[in-house]
């Protein structure tokens, strides 16, 4: 009953920018706080940023603070990540994903299908 589909996914040159897109079915981004978080081979899915149901809060991990944002139309039932300087590092499935409660604090709880960021000259 709750299904996410990200888009925007693909090659970058780096110190490029990509815009990624999360687009919810249901109230699911009207009423939960969401996040993004990314995967890359043979690593452990971490976290990127997330934001609350409101807007008012974010979080971000530190290698992304200052380059990446996070923001969501509730309207739209959307939750987008805005992605600049982009690093080679930043390679990786990027997956959104809705959380279990309002606040950041929570956790993930449904997941997006990812999208591939490939971030290569």
């Amino acid at each position: 009953q709750v299904q996410l589909v990200e888009s925007g996914g693909g090659l970058v040159q780096p110190g490029g920018s990509r815009r990624l897109s999360c687009a919810a079915s249901g109230r699911t981004l009207t009423n939960y706080a969401a996040g993004w978080f990314r995967q890359a081979p043979g690593k452990e899915r971490e976290f990127v940023a997330a934001i609350s149901w409101t807007g008012d809060s974010t979080r971000y991990r530190d290698s992304v603070k200052g380059r990446f944002t996070i923001s969501r139309d509730n309207a739209k039932k959307t939750v987008s990540l805005q992605m600049n300087g982009l690093k080679p590092e930043d390679t990786a499935v990027y997956y959104c994903a809705s959380y279990s409660g309002n606040s950041i604090f929570t956790g993930p709880r449904y997941w997006g299908q990812g999208t591939q960021i490939t971030v290569s000259s």
